[in-house]
């Protein structure tokens, strides 16, 4: 199993990596547009965690909205694309178990998540300063991130039949649940009732337990957002892997 998924690992990472001026080089733009957008109508005007400026505050948000965003995208786009061209028939013939598709896809998903973050963080310093005060929630959080949005990518792309579907379940699933995470302001700043709302979804736990490894200060304890996305990836990954188990839509 380890060969064989070390192959498919191999072939999904270079998949994107071969494009890696559309897979990684245009994320990290959109994400610095946002940063001069947001950051520069925002700085005087919004008021976050003490002694941190709303640009420095942004950026981990922004960071980890890529992260998330393009681990989604990498599972999910190589499988629809694979099921839809049907050279998927290939891995079904070959002798891999579900664990070595799972393996290998979240994994190039991590992969793909984390050189996109570190990108869209390397090319942000610029604009403000930024430390790393608790540097392991940092990486915690940024891979735990990217393997729950890996699986879930593995289960849209299982469930999905056209790119319209795909797009469907990204426009109104990841992406309004990514925005509406915190990536842009503090829940603190809401309403009781939104912050509450805020409370339920789980990628809010994501950017505030990864900012929180910059700034040692968050909305919650660490700990609960520790509890909380490790359990909601431990369900994704479940979820994945019985879909793959029982070759959910692709063994016909």
């Amino acid at each position: 199993m380890l060969s064989g998924a070390r192959t498919l690992f191999y072939k999904e990472v270079l998949r994107f990596w071969k494009v890696s001026f559309q897979t990684v080089a245009a994320p990290v733009l959109t994400a610095v547009l946002y940063l001069l957008i947001f950051g520069h109508v925002l700085e005087d005007h919004v008021k976050v965690f003490d002694r941190v400026g709303y640009t420095s505050f942004l950026i981990p948000g922004l960071v980890m909205m890529s992260v998330l965003q393009n681990a989604f995208a990498n599972s999910s786009s190589s499988l629809i694309q694979s099921k839809i061209t049907g050279n998927l028939v290939f891995l079904l013939v070959a002798p891999l178990s579900h664990w070595a598709w799972f393996v290998a896809y979240v994994g190039a998903s991590v992969v793909r998540g984390v050189a996109v973050g570190s990108g869209v963080l390397l090319v942000t310093l610029w604009f403000a300063p930024l430390s790393a005060a608790e540097p392991a929630w940092i990486v915690v959080f940024a891979v735990l991130g990217a393997g729950m949005l890996g699986s879930l990518g593995l289960v849209a792309g299982l469930w999905a039949e056209k790119f319209d579907q795909m797009a469907a379940f990204q426009n109104f699933v990841i992406m309004p649940m990514t925005f509406l995470s915190g990536v842009f302001y503090s829940v603190q700043s809401l309403p009781a009732f939104w912050q509450a709302l805020s409370h339920l979804n789980p990628f809010f736990y994501m950017i505030d337990g990864f900012r929180r490894g910059f700034f040692g200060v968050s909305d919650v304890s660490p700990w609960l957002s520790l509890a909380v996305v490790g359990g909601s990836c431990l369900l994704a990954a479940g979820i994945a892997l019985h879909l793959l188990r029982i070759g959910y839509k692709i063994r016909h």
